[in-house]
This record gives structure tokens, C-alpha cells and sequence, in this order.
């Protein structure tokens, strides 16, 4: 069985594309640059405890570049489904906190639409919206 890249072809595929790639973006940025990721994100943990980068590098950085790379690599529809879903439950997370925590900074509001806007690239091509 011979592997090949899965380029993408149509205008769809590329919005789901660009959506996986920009997730393993943000998946190499946290894990490779954790402690400037922490503090974009508004969370600092103290200089001696180091071990706390261990949770940003495996959770949040690993996770995102595997997801990623699988949706890059497969290029299946039901992964840029998954995707997809994930970013959308990022969305409602974000909604939630803004709602329930008072949470309605920029940063908020930023990280909202970026995760509104890598929600809706896959699903719009997999829902059939763009061809």
C-alpha cells in the first residue's frame, strides 16, 4: 500500500485544510513556546514550578498537532467532521464562560470568532455548504 499526500482540490477542501493546518499552528506554538502561550492566554504559573508546562506541551499542543496531522495526512470527511465539532465545542466553551464567568474581554471575544471561524471551514465543506 503506497501512501500519498492528499493535496487539496476543491475550495472546500481547502477551508478544511486550512483549518487542520492552522491547528497544528497553534498546536506546535503551545508546545514548543508554552510559556509565552500561557501568557496569551492569560495564565501564568510560577517560575518554579516548571512542571506545569507539562499540560500545555501534552494537552493542548499534542493534542492539537495529532488532530491536525491526522486531518492533513487522511483528509477523510469524517475527520474534518470531528474537527470540525471540536472547534465548535471551543465555541460554546467560550460562550459559557463568557455568560456564566463575565469572561467578555477582547481576548475573549478573539479567541471566540478564531474559534468560530476554525469550526466552520470543515463543517461547511463536509455539510456540503462549499463544494
Amino acid at each position: 500500500m503506497q501512501f500519498s499526500f492528499p493535496w487539496p482540490v476543491s475550495q472546500g477542501e481547502w477551508l478544511a485544510w486550512l483549518a487542520a493546518a492552522a491547528t497544528i499552528l497553534i498546536g506546535l506554538f503551545v508546545m514548543f513556546m508554552p510559556r509565552l502561550a500561557l501568557r496569551l492566554f492569560r495564565l501564568q504559573p510560577a517560575a518554579e514550578r516548571t512542571e506545569m508546562l507539562v499540560v500545555p506541551r501534552a494537552i493542548i499542543g499534542g493534542f492539537y498537532i495529532g488532530f491536525g496531522l491526522a486531518a492533513v495526512t487522511l483528509a477523510q470527511p469524517f475527520i474534518y467532521l470531528a474537527l470540525g465539532a471540536a472547534w465548535g465545542v471551543s465555541v460554546f466553551g467560550c460562550l459559557i464562560s463568557m455568560l456564566s464567568d463575565g469572561a467578555k474581554a477582547v481576548y475573549s471575544w478573539v479567541f471566540l470568532a478564531l474559534s468560530l471561524v476554525l469550526a466552520v471551514f470543515p463543517l461547511a465543506f463536509v455539510m456540503g455548504f462549499v463544494a
